[in-house]
């Protein structure tokens, strides 16, 4: 009889559901078919034969799994695998801005997915399966930026890295700062834009995924608040505009610059009645320039992302100078 395959639940591996933990060391089986063999009994947790699904591991715990399951797994190759070509496989890892063992973290280029969707094959999810390993697949994906946002964006490499990371994103104990190329310049050059907010859609607009300005008491509602500075401006007609999240709502940022009557250039989603300046790119001039997190072994990571060929193109054009912001989080302390 074959010995069954032995598998140590490790530090990385965090607190996990027995299901969920067998599901990414055999990404070939179905949820039914785990169940399936923890009723048969065929899964063993520091000896003793575990049927429910939900039972939690904790590390330190050792498995002892039937090599029925394992040969089960390879024969049916997981769904929805990715197959990355050479010339992705170069652009993903020009964009890696830190690495280590537990996290990736990427310069997201504009013009890229970050998950798939309907008619979206081609995302940076996927993209990921380049840095899959045998015992964690591939990295996960922590937090999210617009298709046509540029700028940071994390992934964690194993279950107990992303769980702290996507606490740290929950908890607000991060710090994220934007730069935007804006319509005009705010005023006041310094504050804060917070309002009500919500997705709709109509006959007219069926897209769920544009946000509106909302009333209090509306239950589709959420509040929303970003602070804000502008950094330089060229006269009137464009300013260089730092922006903090307080908040972390869909179209945040473009919506409430839009409402503050300087909506981001190139954005054709949120507009202000401000005419687009000519010379620049039709791209969205919005990219994720810095971000502080707590890294999950401890300390805090400083990740600061380098903008894309149009915007500095756009700074170029209207001026603005970046030596003028060398700390990326100084208009927000």
């Amino acid at each position: 009889m074959t010995a069954p395959i032995t598998i140590p639940v490790r530090d990385t591996d965090g607190e996990a559901r027995l299901d969920r933990f067998l599901r990414r060391r055999f990404p070939g089986l179905t949820q039914g078919r785990i169940e399936l063999f923890l009723r048969r009994g065929l899964v063993k947790v520091d000896g003793e034969r575990i049927k429910q699904s939900g039972f939690r591991l904790e590390p330190g715990m050792s498995l002892a799994v039937h090599p029925a399951i394992a040969a089960e797994a390879d024969a049916n190759p997981a769904r929805g695998a990715h197959t990355v070509s050479a010339e992705d496989e170069r652009l993903l890892r020009s964009m890696v801005l830190h690495e280590d063992e537990d996290l990736i973290v990427v310069n997201k280029t504009p013009g890229i997915a970050v998950q798939g969707g309907t008619g979206t094959e081609r995302h940076l999810d996927g993209l990921m399966a380049v840095f899959a390993d045998e015992e964690h697949g591939k990295p996960k994906l922590i937090h999210r930026l617009d298709r046509d946002t540029s700028g940071v964006l994390v992934f964690g490499r194993n279950p107990a890295a992303t769980t702290a990371l996507g606490k740290a994103f929950r908890a607000r104990t991060t710090q994220k700062v934007y730069w935007a190329v804006c319509l005009g310049v705010p005023h006041p050059l310094r504050g804060e834009i917070r309002g009500w907010m919500k997705k709709a859609g109509s006959a007219l607009n069926p897209d769920r995924e544009l946000m509106h300005r909302a009333a209090h008491g509306d239950k589709e509602a959420l509040f929303a608040i970003t602070d804000y500075e502008v950094l330089s401006n060229a006269g009137t007609r464009a300013s260089w505009v730092a922006l903090k999240p307080v908040t972390g709502r869909t179209h945040q940022l473009r919506f409430h610059m839009a409402e503050a009557g300087c909506a981001i250039a190139g954005d054709g989603k949120y507009t202000c009645g401000r005419p687009q300046i000519g010379g620049l790119a039709e791209q969205l001039h919005l990219h994720a320039r810095a971000l502080r997190i707590p890294h999950p072994k401890g300390g805090m990571l400083t990740l600061i992302a380098d903008l894309p060929p149009h915007m500095r193109e756009a700074f170029d054009l209207l001026g603005f100078e970046m030596g003028d912001a060398k700390d990326p989080f100084a208009p927000f302390k």
